[in-house]
């Protein structure tokens, strides 16, 4: 039932027989964006001049600036989230190893620890 399904792994979908889509970020939308891209682009082109070869070769190159385009702006992003997630990590563990003592930024000293330092 829902159960079963679970123990089976996932079969990876390779693109061009090298890009792991499942696995590598970023790849299964930028291969989705750039599909819609170039429809848009190639059937835009076709209906506005009934030119098929020349509609084509635009679809193929919409496909190709769509996907790079989004790829370097999902890539570009994520590097930018990983970095937060690091800074975050780095100052949690700050906190933690900090939290009580003199170096504490958030303790508030009292007269008599500002008279003694």
């Amino acid at each position: 039932m829902a159960g079963e399904g679970d123990s089976e792994p996932r079969k990876s979908f390779k693109l061009l027989g090298f890009l792991d889509v499942q696995s590598v970020p970023c790849a299964r939308e930028s291969v989705l964006y750039g599909s819609v891209g170039s429809l848009v682009v190639g059937l835009g082109h076709f209906l506005a001049t009934s030119r098929v070869r020349r509609s084509c070769d635009l679809a193929v190159g919409g496909f190709i600036c769509t996907m790079l385009g989004y790829w370097f702006y999902c890539r570009y992003n994520l590097a930018q989230h990983r970095i937060q997630q690091r800074m975050l990590k780095e100052g949690m563990r700050n906190k933690i190893l900090f939290e009580g003592s003199s170096l504490d930024p958030e303790r508030k000293q009292t007269g008599s620890e500002r008279s003694d330092s």
